[in-house]
This record gives C-alpha cells, structure tokens and sequence, in this order.
C-alpha cells in the first residue's frame, strides 16, 4: 500500500481539520497540509478540488467567493458546525484505528 492509498482515506479529515484553523481558500489548503506535514503529504488539484466539493455537499464546508492575497477571485471554505461535529468524529475514529496499527507494529518478532 503506498502513500496515496494511505492518503485518500485522510483526505477529508486533513482538509477539516486544516479549516478549523479559519476560512481559507484552496490553494491555501494544500499548502497548509504541505507545510505542517513537513513536506510529506502534497495534496493534488486533481484530488483537493473533487474532497472539497464532496464535503461542501454533505454540509461540513461552506463556500463564498472572494479576493486572494494575490488579488485574484478565489472561492474560500469554512468549516460549518456539521463540519466541526464530522471533524470530532473522523478524529477518534481515525485516532483509535492508529493505535491498533501502532499496537500491531509493535509487535515482537519471534525467531
């Protein structure tokens, strides 16, 4: 299992817990998840875009458009109350399924 198979099951939860931080837009997104995961996840348009999109329709993100840093027109998204309640979730279950792998891998080889 590589990375990326790894990855697509975090996705939505990494892009939650990235807007609890306040509303950004999504190239600020990736580059968030980029920056704290100390360059080990790059999350790709081609994958952030179609999550954000997934998470707007199930009502755990709100969307506006407004004016980048740059200037430019961008579409920013805040986390909604749902979004807050699905972050809770996805965090324990996430944090519970880490411990049993952890516990797994730490299991002593027998010769």
């Amino acid at each position: 299992m590589g990375k990326n198979d790894l990855l697509r099951g975090a996705l939505d939860l990494l892009i939650l817990k990235v807007l609890s931080t306040g509303q950004l837009h999504g190239w600020d997104i990736s580059k968030r998840i980029h920056v704290v995961s100390a360059d080990q996840i790059l999350i790709k348009q081609g994958s952030l875009y179609p999550a954000l999109h997934r998470l707007e329709l199930k009502g755990y993100v709100e969307a506006s458009w407004g004016v980048s840093k740059t200037g430019r027109s961008a579409k920013f998204y805040q986390l909604s109350s749902k979004g807050k309640t699905q972050l809770q979730q996805e965090t324990r279950t996430w944090l519970s399924f880490s411990d049993s792998i952890s516990l797994i891998l730490n299991l002593e080889e027998t010769v």
